[in-house]
């Protein structure tokens, strides 16, 4: 099983835009996220959201790249579907999975959730290739595409700042700032400027 600020599993992969490997994301974002089937209602809604949301995601410097256990035939012409019944277009690759390789490099296939097919798993990867935050979501309930945008420019925000971010943070509130590690720095921090309402729970804003 993969896990969080571990090395993402590698891969090599046949997608809707050709081959694609995990090295081709190095010094990106990567948002990677698998779903159970093509032509499936709560997939659809997923994909149409991911689509619409693609620009925001380029914006910030992330690329998407979705998964399921179906041939790159059943993609394309579920995508074309969707640009057809749903006027969106979708322009990020899907890998092709058949063998389940990648799917089970992941952890996209649990044990009672579905044996034979990917659940919900989203996987946030950072330009060095570290595997940064996982979701799984059950086949049932689709995911809040927003809330993934949200995490990786939270994590982006962590990682310039050294700071840690609040419940439902987005840009332009304020941020977290690492608690006293000595109880010298304890009893300087009312005045260090910050946002203080106690020794252990500081915040500032970011530009």
């Amino acid at each position: 099983m993969p896990g969080i600020n571990r090395p993402a599993p590698d891969f090599t992969a046949q997608t809707t835009d050709g081959p694609r490997s995990l090295a081709d994301y190095k010094g990106k974002w990567l948002v990677l996220f698998s779903h159970p089937a093509d032509f499936t209602p709560v997939c659809t809604t997923e994909f149409v959201a991911f689509a619409k949301h693609h620009a925001a995601f380029k914006a910030i410097g992330c690329e998407l790249l979705g998964l399921s256990i179906d041939s790159v035939y059943a993609h394309i012409a579920w995508l074309r579907n969707i640009e057809e019944n749903f006027g969106v277009e979708v322009r990020f690759p899907i890998i092709e999975d058949l063998s389940m390789k990648v799917a089970h490099a992941y952890g996209m296939v649990q044990p009672g959730a579905s044996d034979t097919s990917a659940v919900r798993a989203t996987f946030v990867i950072d330009p060095e290739g570290i595997l940064r935050a996982m979701l799984y979501y059950p086949m049932s309930n689709g995911r809040s595409v927003a809330e993934i945008l949200r995490l990786v420019g939270a994590l982006q925000t962590s990682d310039a700042h050294k700071i840690a971010t609040p419940e439902g943070w987005v840009a332009g509130e304020s941020v977290i700032v690492p608690p006293p590690k000595t109880a010298e720095d304890a009893r300087q921090r009312a005045t260090q400027g910050f946002e203080t309402t106690d020794w252990y729970f500081s915040t500032r804003k970011v530009a």
